[in-house]
């Protein structure tokens, strides 16, 4: 079973000078988790998840976000959110993500995912953003076609 087979189509995208604000917006009406960051039609530049944006609140966000629990406040952390939705999505994506293309093997995408601590990937072709791909989707997919194949 290839990518293509099971990657999603038609995905919503921002550049790089969206806000945060939109960004979110545009991922809960959607009720998706990250979005590919295009630069012009569909030239592939970034990746931008609901954690990236989360890990901001966080005062040194390169430390491990679990050290002291005790000696954090979070009510102070949450207060800074509403500043950081007016940030551009570029200071903030993650640059030359992880990628697969569409004639290659879904096992070969959730190898990638598993490695990587990964929940999608996105799809493209020489940069060109075709799709995404889930980790659910690959199993759905797995668990259709061999169910329905065992079944008949």
């Amino acid at each position: 079973m290839l990518v293509k087979d099971l990657m999603t189509t038609g995905v919503l995208a921002v550049h790089e000078t969206d806000t945060l604000r939109a960004v979110v917006t545009k991922m809960l009406n959607r009720q998706c988790g990250a979005i590919p960051v295009i630069e012009g039609d569909t030239r592939l530049v970034g990746l931008v998840a609901i954690r990236d944006i989360l890990l901001l609140l966080y005062p040194n966000c390169g430390d491990y976000i679990h050290d002291s629990v005790q000696s954090r406040d979070f009510v102070e952390m949450e207060s800074g959110y509403a500043a950081l939705m007016s940030r551009p999505v570029g200071q903030v994506m993650t640059r030359k993500p992880f990628t697969v293309a569409p004639d290659d093997p879904v096992l070969k995408a959730a190898s990638y995912m598993g490695l990587k601590h990964l929940r999608r990937i996105p799809v493209v072709d020489n940069a060109k953003l075709l799709g995404m791909i889930s980790i659910s989707d690959i199993n759905r997919g797995l668990f259709l076609a061999h169910t329905l194949a065992h079944t008949r």
